[in-house]
């Protein structure tokens, strides 16, 4: 009994470093609704300063880092405006910014983020946007870039800049 225990002891802790030893080498990205771990893709270490390219992806992925030291990534629309890259965090049931969605709460916490746009990967910083007519300017550009989209109105939409 005692050597069974010890075994499993061993056997279980083993599993997990390898699963996320796995995961961390192959990545385990997002899928519409579901969260995701780390992303993977060819690291851009050069700066943006066009991100107009953003235009061509429907939808892009934010890693984001958890109070638990695990990276945590969802999908979210985007637009670029300005000159600037924005996200998207749409409350369809309404509620307050940031608590919500786990990753709004991470990035009010830590806003470095990893982007994956296509399969390059930027490491980027973001802030919530708070200016009225930045926020409707921005709102519009992605209304008129996802025609399908339903948005639950401006106040509803929490909007990130992207800053580098």
């Amino acid at each position: 009994m005692k050597k069974a225990a010890k075994m499993i002891g061993i056997a279980v802790p083993l599993m997990v470093v390898v699963a996320l030893v796995s995961l961390r080498l192959f990545g385990y990205e997002p899928r519409d609704l579901r969260a995701g771990l780390w992303l993977t893709g060819d690291q851009v270490t050069e700066p943006v300063t066009d991100w107009s390219f953003t235009d061509d992806h429907q939808e892009i992925f934010v890693q984001t880092r958890t109070r638990y030291m695990m990276p945590h990534s969802v999908t979210t629309y985007c637009a670029f405006y300005d000159g600037d890259l924005y996200l998207f965090s749409a409350y369809y049931q309404g509620g307050v910014f940031p608590e919500e969605r786990g990753w709004n709460r991470n990035v009010v916490r830590d806003p470095r983020v990893r982007l994956k746009i296509g399969d390059r990967l930027f490491d980027q910083t973001v802030r919530h946007v708070t200016d009225a007519d930045t926020r409707e300017a921005v709102h519009a550009n992605a209304v008129a870039k996802y025609p399908q989209w339903t948005s639950p109105g401006l106040e509803s939409v929490h909007i990130l800049r992207v800053e580098g």
